[in-house]
Protein backbone atom coordinates (compact mmCIF):
# COMPACT_ATOMS: atom_id res chain seq x y z
CA UNK A 1 0.00 0.00 0.00
CA UNK A 2 1.58 3.73 -1.03
CA UNK A 3 0.87 6.22 1.54
CA UNK A 4 0.11 9.75 -0.27
CA UNK A 5 1.38 12.78 1.82
CA UNK A 6 -1.50 15.49 1.24
CA UNK A 7 -0.61 18.16 3.84
CA UNK A 8 -2.18 18.93 7.20
CA UNK A 9 -3.86 16.99 9.65
CA UNK A 10 -4.93 14.01 7.01
CA UNK A 11 -1.10 13.22 7.18
CA UNK A 12 -1.48 12.25 11.35
CA UNK A 13 -2.87 9.01 10.34
CA UNK A 14 0.22 7.19 8.59
CA UNK A 15 2.62 9.42 10.72
CA UNK A 16 6.04 7.99 10.76
CA UNK A 17 4.83 4.78 8.99
CA UNK A 18 7.17 5.80 5.80
CA UNK A 19 5.93 5.62 2.12
CA UNK A 20 4.51 2.41 1.73
CA UNK A 21 3.02 -0.36 3.98
CA UNK A 22 1.90 -4.31 3.07
CA UNK A 23 -1.36 -4.73 4.57
CA UNK A 24 -4.42 -7.24 4.75
CA UNK A 25 -7.30 -5.66 2.36
CA UNK A 26 -11.11 -6.03 3.62
CA UNK A 27 -13.30 -9.23 1.95
CA UNK A 28 -14.21 -7.96 -1.30
CA UNK A 29 -15.44 -4.88 -0.14
CA UNK A 30 -14.02 -1.52 -2.31
CA UNK A 31 -14.66 1.79 -2.15
CA UNK A 32 -16.08 3.21 -5.72
CA UNK A 33 -16.40 6.96 -5.46
CA UNK A 34 -14.76 9.32 -3.34
CA UNK A 35 -17.46 11.48 -0.45
CA UNK A 36 -17.33 15.05 -0.93
CA UNK A 37 -14.78 16.75 1.35
CA UNK A 38 -12.11 14.05 1.34
CA UNK A 39 -8.71 13.30 0.26
CA UNK A 40 -7.04 9.61 -0.99
CA UNK A 41 -4.06 9.31 1.77
CA UNK A 42 -3.36 5.72 0.37
CA UNK A 43 -3.72 3.56 -2.49
CA UNK A 44 -3.17 0.24 -3.56
CA UNK A 45 -2.93 -1.43 -7.00
CA UNK A 46 -6.07 -3.27 -6.43
CA UNK A 47 -7.97 -0.39 -4.54
CA UNK A 48 -7.86 3.92 -5.90
CA UNK A 49 -9.07 4.51 -2.13
CA UNK A 50 -6.96 2.05 0.37
CA UNK A 51 -6.89 5.26 3.07
CA UNK A 52 -9.16 8.32 3.37
CA UNK A 53 -9.35 11.56 5.23
CA UNK A 54 -11.50 14.81 5.42
CA UNK A 55 -9.78 18.09 4.47
CA UNK A 56 -10.86 19.28 7.64
CA UNK A 57 -12.79 17.58 9.58
CA UNK A 58 -10.90 15.00 11.54
CA UNK A 59 -12.66 11.70 10.11
CA UNK A 60 -10.54 9.13 8.38
CA UNK A 61 -11.51 5.69 6.46
CA UNK A 62 -9.57 2.72 5.73
CA UNK A 63 -10.36 -0.29 3.17
CA UNK A 64 -7.91 -2.64 4.92
CA UNK A 65 -7.15 -4.94 8.54
CA UNK A 66 -4.86 -2.79 10.42
CA UNK A 67 -6.38 -4.58 13.83
CA UNK A 68 -4.37 -8.43 12.32
CA UNK A 69 -0.65 -9.13 12.65
CA UNK A 70 -0.11 -9.94 8.66
CA UNK A 71 -0.84 -6.15 8.47
CA UNK A 72 2.65 -4.01 9.23
CA UNK A 73 2.44 -1.34 11.34
CA UNK A 74 -0.89 -2.53 12.13
CA UNK A 75 -1.10 -1.44 15.89
CA UNK A 76 1.01 1.69 14.95
CA UNK A 77 -1.70 3.17 12.79
CA UNK A 78 -4.08 2.42 15.62
CA UNK A 79 -1.85 4.29 18.03
CA UNK A 80 -1.66 7.16 15.60
CA UNK A 81 -5.79 7.35 15.53
CA UNK A 82 -6.49 6.55 19.35
CA UNK A 83 -3.64 8.83 20.72
CA UNK A 84 -2.75 11.45 18.44
CA UNK A 85 -5.94 12.04 16.44
CA UNK A 86 -8.49 11.25 18.97
CA UNK A 87 -6.16 12.24 22.19
CA UNK A 88 -7.21 9.11 24.16
CA UNK A 89 -5.10 8.00 26.79
CA UNK A 90 -2.75 4.84 27.01
CA UNK A 91 -3.65 3.37 30.67
CA UNK A 92 -5.57 0.51 30.09
CA UNK A 93 -4.37 -2.22 31.72
CA UNK A 94 -5.66 -5.98 32.35
CA UNK A 95 -5.21 -5.48 36.21
CA UNK A 96 -7.91 -2.86 35.74
CA UNK A 97 -10.06 -5.03 34.24
CA UNK A 98 -10.69 -7.78 36.26
CA UNK A 99 -12.10 -4.61 39.06
CA UNK A 100 -14.09 -2.98 36.30
CA UNK A 101 -15.44 -6.18 34.98
CA UNK A 102 -17.06 -7.12 38.47
CA UNK A 103 -18.29 -3.82 39.38
CA UNK A 104 -19.99 -3.75 36.14
CA UNK A 105 -21.52 -7.35 36.39
CA UNK A 106 -22.68 -7.15 39.99
CA UNK A 107 -24.58 -3.54 38.93
CA UNK A 108 -25.93 -4.51 35.95
CA UNK A 109 -27.14 -8.23 37.61
CA UNK A 110 -28.35 -6.62 40.56
CA UNK A 111 -28.42 -8.61 43.90
CA UNK A 112 -31.59 -11.04 43.44
CA UNK A 113 -31.28 -12.40 39.83
CA UNK A 114 -29.12 -15.25 38.76
CA UNK A 115 -27.01 -15.86 35.86
CA UNK A 116 -26.63 -19.02 33.95
CA UNK A 117 -23.50 -19.93 31.34
CA UNK A 118 -22.57 -22.03 28.66
CA UNK A 119 -19.39 -23.89 29.35
CA UNK A 120 -17.15 -25.62 27.26
CA UNK A 121 -14.03 -26.68 28.93
CA UNK A 122 -12.12 -23.53 26.41
CA UNK A 123 -10.66 -21.02 27.57
CA UNK A 124 -13.00 -18.47 26.75
CA UNK A 125 -16.10 -19.66 28.34
CA UNK A 126 -13.69 -20.98 31.55
CA UNK A 127 -12.15 -17.75 32.07
CA UNK A 128 -16.07 -15.88 31.72
CA UNK A 129 -17.31 -18.76 34.05
CA UNK A 130 -14.74 -18.24 36.52
CA UNK A 131 -14.94 -13.94 36.35
CA UNK A 132 -18.60 -14.62 37.13
CA UNK A 133 -18.51 -16.94 39.82
CA UNK A 134 -15.70 -14.39 41.66
CA UNK A 135 -18.36 -11.29 40.99
CA UNK A 136 -21.76 -13.24 42.24
CA UNK A 137 -20.70 -16.38 43.61
CA UNK A 138 -23.35 -19.33 43.89
CA UNK A 139 -26.05 -17.25 41.77
CA UNK A 140 -23.96 -18.35 38.81
CA UNK A 141 -25.07 -21.47 37.15
CA UNK A 142 -22.52 -23.25 34.71
CA UNK A 143 -24.06 -25.30 31.81
CA UNK A 144 -22.53 -27.52 29.63
CA UNK A 145 -24.89 -28.74 26.57
CA UNK A 146 -24.01 -32.95 25.43
CA UNK A 147 -24.82 -31.83 21.84
CA UNK A 148 -23.94 -34.94 20.36
CA UNK A 149 -20.81 -33.18 18.60
CA UNK A 150 -18.47 -33.22 21.29
CA UNK A 151 -14.72 -34.50 21.15
CA UNK A 152 -13.83 -37.89 22.11
CA UNK A 153 -14.64 -38.47 26.00
CA UNK A 154 -15.05 -34.11 26.20
CA UNK A 155 -18.01 -33.98 28.93
CA UNK A 156 -16.47 -36.44 31.24
CA UNK A 157 -12.87 -33.94 31.16
CA UNK A 158 -14.42 -30.94 31.11
CA UNK A 159 -16.83 -32.08 34.51
CA UNK A 160 -14.01 -32.97 35.70
CA UNK A 161 -11.64 -30.14 34.89
CA UNK A 162 -14.18 -27.59 35.98
CA UNK A 163 -15.25 -28.85 39.47
CA UNK A 164 -11.29 -30.12 40.22
CA UNK A 165 -9.69 -26.47 39.34
CA UNK A 166 -12.47 -24.15 40.01
CA UNK A 167 -14.75 -25.36 42.20
CA UNK A 168 -17.62 -24.50 39.89
CA UNK A 169 -20.65 -26.33 40.22
CA UNK A 170 -21.80 -27.76 36.45
CA UNK A 171 -25.36 -29.25 35.19
CA UNK A 172 -24.10 -31.30 32.17
CA UNK A 173 -27.65 -31.18 29.44
CA UNK A 174 -28.08 -34.28 27.37
CA UNK A 175 -29.10 -32.15 24.04
CA UNK A 176 -27.99 -34.44 21.56
CA UNK A 177 -30.83 -36.27 20.10
CA UNK A 178 -32.34 -32.46 19.44
CA UNK A 179 -29.32 -31.34 17.95
CA UNK A 180 -28.81 -34.37 15.71
CA UNK A 181 -32.55 -34.33 14.41
CA UNK A 182 -32.11 -30.71 14.36
CA UNK A 183 -29.77 -31.17 11.60
CA UNK A 184 -30.64 -33.98 9.76
CA UNK A 185 -31.04 -33.24 6.19
CA UNK A 186 -29.29 -29.72 6.68
CA UNK A 187 -26.29 -29.64 4.30
CA UNK A 188 -25.14 -25.72 3.82
CA UNK A 189 -22.50 -24.11 7.06
CA UNK A 190 -24.60 -20.69 7.93
CA UNK A 191 -27.94 -22.85 7.97
CA UNK A 192 -26.12 -25.40 10.65
CA UNK A 193 -24.58 -22.46 12.75
CA UNK A 194 -28.08 -20.92 13.22
CA UNK A 195 -29.56 -24.43 13.93
CA UNK A 196 -27.00 -24.94 16.71
CA UNK A 197 -27.29 -21.37 18.30
CA UNK A 198 -30.81 -21.14 18.01
CA UNK A 199 -31.25 -25.47 19.73
CA UNK A 200 -28.69 -23.84 22.43
CA UNK A 201 -30.79 -21.02 23.54
CA UNK A 202 -34.08 -22.92 23.33
CA UNK A 203 -31.87 -25.55 25.52
CA UNK A 204 -31.06 -22.80 28.23
CA UNK A 205 -34.22 -20.88 28.31
CA UNK A 206 -35.73 -24.36 29.38
CA UNK A 207 -32.84 -24.88 32.08
CA UNK A 208 -33.20 -21.87 33.38
CA UNK A 209 -37.26 -22.21 34.66
CA UNK A 210 -36.03 -25.94 35.92
CA UNK A 211 -33.61 -23.36 38.15
CA UNK A 212 -35.67 -20.67 38.91
CA UNK A 213 -38.08 -23.51 40.15
CA UNK A 214 -35.81 -25.63 42.26
CA UNK A 215 -34.58 -22.03 44.27
CA UNK A 216 -38.17 -21.12 45.03
CA UNK A 217 -38.68 -21.20 48.67
CA UNK A 218 -34.89 -21.07 49.35
CA UNK A 219 -31.88 -18.36 49.92
CA UNK A 220 -30.73 -18.73 46.53
CA UNK A 221 -34.82 -17.45 45.10
CA UNK A 222 -34.42 -15.28 42.38
CA UNK A 223 -35.24 -15.28 38.43
CA UNK A 224 -32.77 -16.19 35.99
CA UNK A 225 -32.37 -13.25 33.88
CA UNK A 226 -28.92 -13.41 32.20
CA UNK A 227 -27.13 -15.60 29.95
CA UNK A 228 -23.22 -15.41 30.03
CA UNK A 229 -20.94 -16.66 26.75
CA UNK A 230 -17.45 -16.18 26.38
CA UNK A 231 -17.78 -13.78 23.36
CA UNK A 232 -14.57 -12.54 22.21
CA UNK A 233 -13.79 -9.29 19.60
CA UNK A 234 -12.75 -11.26 17.05
CA UNK A 235 -16.10 -13.37 17.01
CA UNK A 236 -17.89 -10.08 16.92
CA UNK A 237 -15.39 -8.80 14.26
CA UNK A 238 -16.06 -12.11 12.05
CA UNK A 239 -19.85 -12.05 12.38
CA UNK A 240 -20.26 -8.24 11.27
CA UNK A 241 -22.15 -6.62 8.80
CA UNK A 242 -23.71 -3.47 8.90
CA UNK A 243 -27.53 -3.68 8.36
CA UNK A 244 -28.39 -3.05 5.13
CA UNK A 245 -25.11 -2.22 3.66
CA UNK A 246 -22.62 -4.58 1.38
CA UNK A 247 -19.93 -5.27 3.57
CA UNK A 248 -18.51 -9.03 3.62
CA UNK A 249 -19.52 -11.36 6.86
CA UNK A 250 -16.93 -13.73 7.22
CA UNK A 251 -19.38 -16.49 9.20
CA UNK A 252 -21.96 -16.10 11.87
CA UNK A 253 -20.29 -16.97 15.05
CA UNK A 254 -22.45 -18.77 17.56
CA UNK A 255 -21.54 -16.60 19.86
CA UNK A 256 -22.82 -13.47 18.22
CA UNK A 257 -24.56 -14.28 14.33
CA UNK A 258 -25.64 -17.38 14.94
CA UNK A 259 -27.54 -16.91 18.03
CA UNK A 260 -31.75 -16.67 17.33
CA UNK A 261 -32.91 -13.06 16.10
CA UNK A 262 -35.03 -13.00 19.69
CA UNK A 263 -31.47 -13.11 21.58
CA UNK A 264 -29.77 -10.34 19.52
CA UNK A 265 -33.42 -7.80 19.88
CA UNK A 266 -33.19 -8.54 23.42
CA UNK A 267 -36.95 -10.48 23.02
CA UNK A 268 -36.26 -13.59 24.35
CA UNK A 269 -36.56 -14.87 28.37
CA UNK A 270 -32.76 -14.37 28.78
CA UNK A 271 -30.48 -11.22 28.48
CA UNK A 272 -26.67 -11.75 26.80
CA UNK A 273 -24.00 -11.27 29.24
CA UNK A 274 -20.71 -11.16 27.64
CA UNK A 275 -17.93 -9.47 30.17
CA UNK A 276 -14.90 -10.39 27.25
CA UNK A 277 -16.16 -8.96 24.06
CA UNK A 278 -13.72 -6.45 23.94
CA UNK A 279 -10.65 -8.89 24.65
CA UNK A 280 -8.50 -10.77 22.03
CA UNK A 281 -7.92 -14.46 22.63
CA UNK A 282 -4.11 -13.08 24.03
CA UNK A 283 -5.35 -11.29 25.85
CA UNK A 284 -8.23 -13.54 27.75
CA UNK A 285 -5.31 -16.33 28.55
CA UNK A 286 -3.77 -13.14 30.36
CA UNK A 287 -6.47 -12.89 32.11
CA UNK A 288 -7.15 -16.35 33.06
CA UNK A 289 -4.12 -16.45 34.96
CA UNK A 290 -4.78 -13.47 36.84
CA UNK A 291 -7.92 -15.49 38.07
CA UNK A 292 -5.28 -18.22 38.68
CA UNK A 293 -6.55 -20.79 36.54
CA UNK A 294 -4.62 -23.77 35.82
CA UNK A 295 -2.53 -23.63 32.70
CA UNK A 296 -3.97 -26.58 31.11
CA UNK A 297 -7.07 -24.88 30.38
CA UNK A 298 -5.33 -21.75 30.10
CA UNK A 299 -3.60 -23.41 27.32
CA UNK A 300 -6.23 -25.51 25.79
CA UNK A 301 -6.66 -25.59 22.07
CA UNK A 302 -10.28 -23.35 21.00
CA UNK A 303 -13.03 -25.72 19.99
CA UNK A 304 -16.36 -24.23 18.83
CA UNK A 305 -19.43 -24.60 20.80
CA UNK A 306 -21.19 -25.99 17.57
CA UNK A 307 -18.98 -29.11 18.12
CA UNK A 308 -18.50 -31.28 15.19
CA UNK A 309 -21.32 -30.12 13.44
CA UNK A 310 -19.11 -27.28 11.75
CA UNK A 311 -16.02 -29.63 11.24
CA UNK A 312 -18.27 -31.97 8.81
CA UNK A 313 -18.75 -30.48 5.33
CA UNK A 314 -22.54 -31.81 3.97
CA UNK A 315 -25.38 -33.49 6.07
CA UNK A 316 -24.56 -34.20 10.22
CA UNK A 317 -25.21 -37.70 10.74
CA UNK A 318 -24.55 -39.92 13.94
CA UNK A 319 -21.77 -42.50 11.33
CA UNK A 320 -20.40 -39.42 9.93
CA UNK A 321 -19.79 -37.61 13.23
CA UNK A 322 -18.58 -41.05 14.92
CA UNK A 323 -15.79 -40.74 11.84
CA UNK A 324 -14.57 -36.98 12.47
CA UNK A 325 -14.56 -37.90 16.14
CA UNK A 326 -12.20 -41.20 15.59
CA UNK A 327 -9.86 -39.08 13.20
CA UNK A 328 -9.83 -35.57 15.62
CA UNK A 329 -8.70 -37.41 18.66
CA UNK A 330 -5.71 -39.35 16.33
CA UNK A 331 -4.41 -36.13 15.25
CA UNK A 332 -4.58 -34.61 18.99
CA UNK A 333 -3.20 -37.67 20.34
CA UNK A 334 -0.03 -37.63 18.21
CA UNK A 335 0.31 -34.01 18.54
CA UNK A 336 0.83 -34.43 21.87
CA UNK A 337 3.07 -37.38 21.96
CA UNK A 338 5.38 -35.41 19.41
CA UNK A 339 5.58 -32.63 22.61
CA UNK A 340 4.37 -30.03 20.46
CA UNK A 341 0.82 -29.16 21.44
CA UNK A 342 1.70 -26.05 22.89
CA UNK A 343 3.44 -24.80 19.68
CA UNK A 344 0.49 -25.15 18.05
CA UNK A 345 -2.41 -23.11 18.37
CA UNK A 346 -5.19 -24.51 17.25
CA UNK A 347 -5.26 -28.09 15.92
CA UNK A 348 -8.59 -30.02 14.43
CA UNK A 349 -9.67 -33.12 12.13
CA UNK A 350 -12.71 -31.78 9.69
CA UNK A 351 -14.95 -34.24 7.70
CA UNK A 352 -15.32 -34.13 3.85
CA UNK A 353 -18.14 -35.74 2.59
CA UNK A 354 -17.19 -36.14 -0.82
CA UNK A 355 -15.91 -39.67 -1.82
CA UNK A 356 -12.24 -40.25 -2.99
CA UNK A 357 -10.37 -43.55 -4.06
CA UNK A 358 -8.27 -44.98 -1.88
CA UNK A 359 -6.34 -48.64 -0.94
CA UNK A 360 -6.32 -50.40 1.94
CA UNK A 361 -4.41 -53.64 1.51
CA UNK A 362 -4.43 -54.87 -1.34
CA UNK A 363 -8.06 -53.63 -2.21
CA UNK A 364 -9.61 -50.45 -3.52
CA UNK A 365 -11.96 -48.54 -0.93
CA UNK A 366 -14.04 -45.62 -1.46
CA UNK A 367 -14.54 -43.30 1.31
CA UNK A 368 -14.28 -39.69 2.78
CA UNK A 369 -11.42 -37.47 3.17
CA UNK A 370 -10.16 -36.09 6.22
CA UNK A 371 -9.44 -32.42 6.54
CA UNK A 372 -6.27 -31.61 8.78
CA UNK A 373 -6.01 -28.08 9.74
CA UNK A 374 -3.07 -27.13 12.45
CA UNK A 375 -2.52 -23.24 12.71
CA UNK A 376 -0.08 -20.93 15.49
CA UNK A 377 -1.64 -17.29 15.83
CA UNK A 378 -1.59 -14.56 18.57
CA UNK A 379 -4.95 -13.19 18.26
CA UNK A 380 -7.35 -15.58 16.06
CA UNK A 381 -7.98 -12.75 13.49
CA UNK A 382 -4.66 -14.67 11.47
CA UNK A 383 -2.96 -17.50 11.54
CA UNK A 384 -0.33 -19.38 9.57
CA UNK A 385 -0.63 -22.97 8.87
CA UNK A 386 1.92 -24.76 11.22
CA UNK A 387 5.03 -26.53 9.54
CA UNK A 388 5.01 -29.88 10.90
CA UNK A 389 7.52 -32.77 10.16
CA UNK A 390 6.91 -34.68 7.43
CA UNK A 391 7.57 -37.94 9.09
CA UNK A 392 4.78 -36.78 11.97
CA UNK A 393 2.52 -35.65 8.79
CA UNK A 394 2.74 -39.32 7.30
CA UNK A 395 2.50 -41.13 10.05
CA UNK A 396 -0.89 -39.23 11.43
CA UNK A 397 -2.75 -39.57 8.17
CA UNK A 398 -1.64 -43.50 8.00
CA UNK A 399 -3.09 -44.04 11.22
CA UNK A 400 -6.01 -42.17 10.40
CA UNK A 401 -6.78 -44.19 7.27
CA UNK A 402 -6.06 -47.60 9.28
CA UNK A 403 -7.90 -47.02 12.21
CA UNK A 404 -10.97 -45.29 11.28
CA UNK A 405 -13.48 -47.00 9.20
CA UNK A 406 -14.87 -44.73 6.00
CA UNK A 407 -11.75 -42.29 5.11
CA UNK A 408 -9.84 -43.12 2.50
CA UNK A 409 -7.37 -39.79 2.05
CA UNK A 410 -6.29 -37.78 4.56
CA UNK A 411 -4.82 -34.19 3.63
CA UNK A 412 -3.58 -31.08 5.04
CA UNK A 413 -5.12 -27.71 4.85
CA UNK A 414 -2.19 -25.43 4.30
CA UNK A 415 -3.89 -22.07 4.23
CA UNK A 416 -3.45 -19.16 5.86
CA UNK A 417 -6.28 -16.90 7.59
CA UNK A 418 -6.41 -14.66 5.80
CA UNK A 419 -5.79 -16.41 2.59
CA UNK A 420 -2.31 -14.64 0.77
CA UNK A 421 -4.10 -13.25 -2.12
CA UNK A 422 -6.09 -10.72 0.06
CA UNK A 423 -2.67 -9.30 1.25
CA UNK A 424 -1.91 -5.68 -1.00
CA UNK A 425 1.40 -3.52 -1.18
Amino acid sequence: MAIRKVGGHADRLFEGLGDSLNVVMSHFDKVVQLPDGFKTIATTKNSEFAGIAHESLPIFGIQFHPEISHTERGTDIIANFALKICGARADWKMDNFLEREIVRIRKLVGDKAQVIGAVSGGVDSTVAAKLMKEAIGTRFHAILVDTGLMRLNECEQVKETLDKHLGINLTVVDGSELFLGRLAGVTEPEAKRKIIGGTFIDLFEIEALRIEKEAENTPHAGKVEWFLQGTLYADIVESLSFKGAASSTIKSHHNAGGLPARMQNGEAQLKLLEPLRELFKDEVRAFGRQLKIHEELIGRHPFPGPGLGIRIVGEVTRERVEIVRKADHIFISMIREAGIYDEVTQAYAALDTSRAVGVQGDARVYGYICILRAVTSLDMMSAEPYEFKWSLLKAISRRIVNEVDGIARVVYDTTSKPPEADRDD
